[in-house]
């Protein structure tokens, strides 16, 4: 089995990117549950927002992973500075093993890495939210370390 590397997302990745990422939103009945709520654009804006991660990147990242040339995983990382931390924290968003790669620890290595990254950046916290009938993503994260918080995740379209 080829080895599983992550790294942020470039130029020369972005398609893959792009693939993980618009299959997700748009098959994920959890994403699709709340999807309008979101505002969401579609295949454009998911372009956009990729272009704007490459221009921007201290705005955030796509973290990736490949299994050989193969994409597995992806997720979109967004700085923000916390006052109860004083410190930069990230919220995590669009978390995806690619479908039929699930249960391998794709997803448990994907999210090491990530930490890894974050901690070399100074990055105290990961906020990021779960469905509220998204019962395995509940799981995932809690087996990881995260605690659940007494909030709901609530969104303006602007």
């Amino acid at each position: 089995m080829p080895e599983i590397l992550c790294s942020r997302m470039t130029h020369a990745s972005r398609d893959d990117a792009f693939a993980l990422l618009r299959a997700f939103l748009g098959d994920d009945p959890h994403y699709r549950d709340s999807s309008a709520a979101y505002g969401d654009g579609g295949e454009a804006a998911l372009g956009r927002a990729l272009d704007l991660f490459l221009a921007r990147p201290e705005t955030g990242f796509v973290w990736l992973a490949h299994e050989g040339a193969e994409p597995v995983a992806a997720c979109v990382v967004c700085f923000a500075i916390s006052t109860s931390a004083g410190a930069l924290v990230v919220k995590l968003d669009d978390v995806v093993v690619k479908h039929g790669q699930q249960g391998r620890g794709i997803g448990s290595l994907h999210l090491a890495t990530l930490k890894e990254e974050l901690r070399s950046l100074g990055v105290k916290r990961i906020d990021t939210a779960v469905h509220l009938r998204n019962e395995a993503a509940r799981r995932f994260y809690e087996r990881h370390g995260f605690r659940t918080l007494s909030e709901e995740r609530i969104a303006l379209v602007l």
